[in-house]
Formats: C-alpha cells, sequence, structure tokens
C-alpha cells in the first residue's frame, strides 16, 4: 500500500470513527471536567451543612464509631458495614459506608471527637445531587453494567481516533504548520486549524484518559500488562475462620499493619461480613500523592496474620504501570496544576467534534479538490 493510499485509509479511519463515537466522548469529556474538583466541592458542602468540626482531645477509637453507626440503623435489619474512611486532618469528619435495602453505598458521617451522626448522603442537597448524577453519567451512563461495557468500547475506539489524529497531523512535515493559526483567514482554514491545534495540544492527556477508561471498564488490560512486562499476578488471599472465634478486634489489626507498613497513614478499611476474606487496609505513604495511598496491607480476620503487603514504591514495573492509571486518568500525576488542565481536556472532545463535524460538512458539500486537501496535507 502507497503511504497515499495509507494516509488516506488512516484519515477515514479518523473522520467517520470520530464522528461515530463523538457524541458519547463529549459527554464523558464534559462530566469529567465537572467533577475534577468533587471531592472538594464535597467536603465544602459537609462543612457547610454540619459546621466545623473543633478537635477536642484524642479521637474516638475506630469500635466506637462503628457500634455508634451500627445502633444508630439498628432498626435496619440488612444494614451491613462497606468501609470506613478516615479522617486525613484534625478537623474532617469519619466517612463509614454501610448497605441498606435499597441503597448499596450509604455514607454515614460522624463527629471523631463526639460520635455524633452528623447525617448521611441518603439525602444529599442540590449540588452534591447534580454531582453524583453528573459522576454516573461519567462513570456509566447511569446504564449499570451495559453503560461500563459501552464506555469501554468508547474507550478503545477514542485512542484510536486519537492515535490517527497524531499521525494526520501537520507538523509532522513542517513542526510550525502544525501549531499555525490564522485568524483573519476563511472560517473553513480557521475551523482547520483550530481542529489541528486542540487536537495536539490535547492528544497525550486524551490517551491517556481514553485508554485507562478501556482498562478499567474492559479488563483485559491487566493480564496484558503483566506479561508483557513479565510482572506476576497477585495471589487470591483468604482468612482462615476459627471455630467459636470472632474476628480480631481492629484495634489490634490497625496495629498490625502499620508495624507492617510503618511509613503509611491509615486512609481506610474495607469491612466485610464474608468470614474468608481477607481485611484490607489502604495506606498512604509520604511519596505517594493519591489522596487515598495505593499501598494495601492484607491480614486474616482471625490469626491477625499478615497475608500480605503492597507498598507502591516497591512494586513491580506491571503493578506500578497499573497502578498509573489513576493519577493518569483524573490528572493527579502533577498536583493542582494538572488537575486544573483536565478541565480543559474534558472539553477537547467537544471542540474537536464540532470542528471535525464542520470539516465534513465542507466536504460533503463540494466535492473535493487539490485546494481542499491543502488543509488535511499540509500547512
Amino acid at each position: 500500500m502507497s503511504n497515499k493510499k495509507l494516509r488516506n485509509f488512516v484519515f477515514i479511519l479518523h473522520r467517520y470513527i470520530g464522528l461515530a463515537a463523538g457524541l458519547i466522548a463529549i459527554l464523558v469529556g464534559l462530566t469529567g471536567s465537572l467533577i475534577i474538583f468533587q471531592r472538594e466541592i464535597n467536603e465544602f458542602q459537609l462543612h457547610q451543612q454540619f459546621g466545623a468540626i473543633f478537635p477536642k482531645g484524642d479521637r474516638l477509637s475506630l469500635e466506637v464509631v462503628l457500634d455508634i453507626v451500627k445502633a444508630a440503623y439498628a432498626n435496619l435489619p440488612e444494614m451491613a458495614l462497606q468501609r470506613v474512611y478516615f479522617p486525613s486532618k484534625p478537623d474532617d469528619l469519619f466517612n463509614v459506608v454501610i448497605s441498606i435495602p435499597g441503597n448499596d453505598w450509604v455514607e454515614v458521617y460522624v463527629n471523631p471527637y463526639t460520635g455524633a451522626i452528623l447525617g448521611n448522603s441518603l439525602h444529599p442537597n442540590a449540588v452534591q445531587h447534580f454531582l453524583q448524577i453528573v459522576y454516573e453519567l461519567h462513570t456509566s451512563l447511569k446504564l449499570g453494567d451495559l453503560g461500563l461495557q459501552i464506555l469501554g468500547v468508547v474507550g478503545l475506539v477514542m485512542c484510536i481516533v486519537v492515535i490517527t489524529g497524531i499521525i494526520l497531523w501537520p507538523g509532522w512535515r513542517k513542526l510550525m504548520a502544525g501549531f499555525k493559526m490564522k485568524w483573519n483567514a476563511h472560517p473553513k482554514r480557521l475551523n482547520f486549524d483550530l481542529h489541528k491545534v486542540s487536537g495536539i495540544t490535547a492528544a497525550i492527556f486524551l490517551l491517556f484518559t481514553f485508554f485507562t477508561g478501556f482498562a478499567w471498564n474492559l479488563g483485559y488490560v491487566d493480564p496484558l500488562i503483566r506479561t508483557i512486562t513479565f510482572s506476576p499476578s497477585l495471589p487470591e488471599l483468604a482468612s482462615q475462620p476459627i471455630a467459636g472465634q470472632s474476628p480480631r478486634p481492629l484495634s489490634q489489626q490497625i496495629k498490625t499493619a502499620q508495624f507492617a507498613l510503618p511509613d503509611g497513614a491509615l486512609r481506610s478499611i474495607d469491612l466485610t461480613t464474608d468470614p474468608k476474606a481477607p481485611l484490607r487496609l489502604r495506606m498512604k505513604l509520604p511519596q505517594e500523592r493519591e489522596e487515598y495511598g495505593k499501598s494495601n496491607v492484607y491480614l486474616d480476620q482471625y490469626k491477625g496474620q499478615v497475608l500480605r503487603v503492597d507498598n507502591s514504591l516497591k512494586a513491580s514495573l506491571g503493578d506500578k504501570i497499573l497502578n498509573s492509571f489513576e493519577p493518569l486518568h483524573y490528572g493527579t500525576f502533577g498536583g493542582l496544576p494538572t488537575r486544573i488542565l483536565y478541565i480543559f481536556v474534558g472539553l477537547a472532545p467537544l471542540i474537536l467534534f464540532i470542528t471535525g463535524f464542520v470539516m465534513w460538512r465542507y466536504r460533503y458539500r463540494a466535492k473535493p479538490t487539490i485546494k481542499d486537501s491543502i488543509y488535511t496535507t499540509s500547512n
């Protein structure tokens, strides 16, 4: 196949796949921009709703906090504790996640010093409700598992659109032409310039977000990366129930985890009613940027034995690559500047779809000429 035919093939792929998947990509991009600072907005809303938390002595133990939550929802026989997030600052709340009939994920907010239950996520205010809808649209189109599959496929095809766009970028022939904007040119030319410049500027970040979304939703990438990097798959872990014995107190388990990973700050614990499940404690090391860290300690519920320690700084190459997906997807890898940048990256699919559609309309309304083709092959 000649270079011209190959380029035409790449161009056709870029145009029609982009037009076909563009509307969903726009929705994903816009909702992604809206939830970049969702955690900070939620924290602000909680402080506005429940008032400031004033430290008074030592924080209550985890067992006490969980007993308070269980007592408050004792009239719901199917209530189950799911997870607890620990305060990261003196004025933060305990966030206890429970499941109740009809709701798999309800957050209960507890004052860490008085034990007072300040509220829950069952009755969010308007801003919180809006952000929750936006988050569900971004992650699953509010279609559950079907939405996850759809977004996984869209993520994959949009990777193809981005890669073909990079190949077609005029800057490979002449660098300045790839970034040049002719503001006084005909709208057709100006539209093309806006498409090429915004596309190449956002390309690498769009590739990060679409590829990680595809990897998470469809699940084919994890084993592939482990195979390519010769990284072993993590073994299945299990607790060994002891007849007549209850799980060890969480306070003891926390001490064991902190001894196993002494530099880690405890950020959350996954609670479980499955006697064979391991107890997972998520830790944040000082070198980690992620809010809740990427290191974990797994313990036997009954023996308190350390089953595995996942130190993100000592992880295999495959695990380090997989751990990088979250900061690459959410833009947290560079701190606040890259998070702000990702707000504008989320707008890129809208800009590219509109300019791409206009380019397609120009070509559709008139037969292509040598002069027309200049806008896709030069400058």
